[in-house]
C-alpha cells in the first residue's frame, strides 16, 4: 500500500459552528423540519410499482444506479418480511454535480442518493422517501437555499408526482432529536509518492475485500470524475463514490422504520484534487439515521452502532496495509 494513514477524524463536515449550535439547542433540533420525508399515494390497483416509479426519476434526468428488491434476501436472511414491497433505490443527477462539484467537494455523499420504495403488509399505498434539501445541504456543507440543491429537490418532487399522481407528503408522526454524535466520519490520507493510481487501486482492492466479510454489499458505484472530465472539468483527480449497505442494519430498522432508506445505501466517497497528494473519504455516520429519525428502540440503535464500528474498522484495517 502506498499510502499513509494520516488519522481517522470523526468531524461534521458543515460550516464551522453547526454542529455547535445543534448540540447546544437540542430544543431548537426538536422543532426543525424533518429531514426525511415519504410521499405516499393509494395504490390498490397494484399499477404504481418500484419500476414505474423508477421510469419516472429516469425521465426527469436521473441516473438510477440500483433499484433492488429487498423482500428477497430479507427472506433469506431472517425468515420474515414485514412488507409486501420493499426496494431501495440509488440515483443522481448529473447536473446537479456538474453545479456543485467545484465548489463543493462533499457532494459525493448523496451523488447517489438513496430511497426506499415500500407497501406495509396488507395495504393498499405506496410510498417513497427521500431526504430534503436542508438535509442534504446541512451535511454537504451546501446552504439549504442554493439554486442547485433546491432545484434538485423540486426535480424530486415532480419526479415523484408523475410516478404517483395522487399522492402526498405524508406528516410524520416524530419530530427530528439531537444527535448524540458527528454526522459525517471522515478519513484522510497522504500519498508517499507520486503514483497515485497504484495507491488507488490498492486500497480499493482492500476494500472491496473486506466489505463481505463484515456483512456489507455495495450495490452501486459512480465515478463522478468521469462525468466531470466529459464536460472538461478538472477539478478532481480521480473522485469515486461507493454505496454500502449492510443489510441486517436496513432489516432491523425498517421494521419500525421503513423510510429509513432515504439513508440506506449511503455513499461514501474517495477522491484527491490536482497538485495535491491528500487522498479525502467520507460517509455518513449512524447518528444521522438515529436524529433524523427519531429511533429509540434498543435494537436499531445496536444494530446502526455495530454497522458503524465495523466500517470504521475496516477503514482502520485497510490503511495499515
Amino acid at each position: 500500500m502506498k499510502l499513509m494513514a494520516k488519522g481517522l477524524i470523526l468531524s461534521l463536515l458543515v460550516a464551522t459552528g453547526l454542529m455547535a449550535a445543534e448540540s447546544a439547542a437540542p430544543a431548537a433540533a426538536a422543532t426543525e423540519a424533518n429531514h426525511v420525508r415519504v410521499f405516499t399515494s393509494d395504490n390498490a390497483d397494484g399499477k404504481i410499482t418500484p419500476k414505474t416509479i423508477q421510469e419516472a426519476f429516469e425521465k426527469a434526468g436521473f441516473m438510477v444506479e440500483a433499484n433492488n428488491d429487498m423482500l428477497a434476501p430479507f427472506k433469506r436472511d431472517f425468515n420474515t418480511t414485514y412488507h409486501d414491497v420493499y426496494n431501495l433505490m440509488v440515483l443522481w443527477k448529473k447536473d446537479t454535480v456538474l453545479a456543485l462539484a467545484e465548489k463543493y467537494p462533499d457532494i459525493g455523499l448523496f451523488s447517489p442518493m438513496s430511497m426506499s420504495i415500500y407497501t406495509k403488509k396488507g395495504e393498499k399505498t405506496i410510498s417513497v422517501s427521500s431526504l430534503t434539501a436542508a438535509a442534504m445541504g446541512k451535511m454537504m456543507d451546501i446552504p439549504a437555499d442554493n439554486e442547485a440543491l433546491v432545484a434538485l429537490e423540486k426535480s424530486i418532487e415532480d419526479a415523484l408526482k408523475a410516478a404517483m399522481p395522487n399522492g402526498k407528503f405524508e406528516v410524520m408522526p416524530y419530530t427530528m432529536k439531537a444527535p448524540a454524535g458527528p454526522l459525517v466520519t471522515r478519513k484522510t490520507f497522504e500519498l508517499s509518492d507520486d503514483d497515485w493510481e497504484s495507491a488507488k487501486d490498492d486500497l480499493e482492492m482492500a476494500f472491496d475485500g473486506e466489505l463481505a466479510p463484515n456483512g456489507f454489499v455495495s450495490p452501486a458505484f459512480v465515478d463522478l470524475n468521469y462525468d466531470l472530465d466529459e464536460h472538461e472539468k478538472e477539478w478532481y483527480t480521480f473522485y469515486d463514490v461507493y454505496s454500502i449497505c449492510k443489510i441486517k442494519v436496513i432489516y432491523t430498522v425498517s421494521q419500525k422504520h421503513p423510510e429509513a432508506g432515504a439513508f440506506a445505501p449511503c455513499s461514501m466517497y474517495l477522491y484527491m484534487k490536482p497538485g495535491e497528494k491528500t487522498v479525502h473519504m467520507a460517509f455518513p455516520s449512524v447518528h444521522k439515521w438515529i436524529s433524523a429519525l427519531n429511533i429509540e428502540d434498543q435494537e436499531s440503535i445496536d444494530a446502526l452502532m455495530d454497522a458503524e464500528s465495523k466500517f470504521e474498522a475496516i477503514l482502520a484495517k485497510i490503511t495499515k496495509k
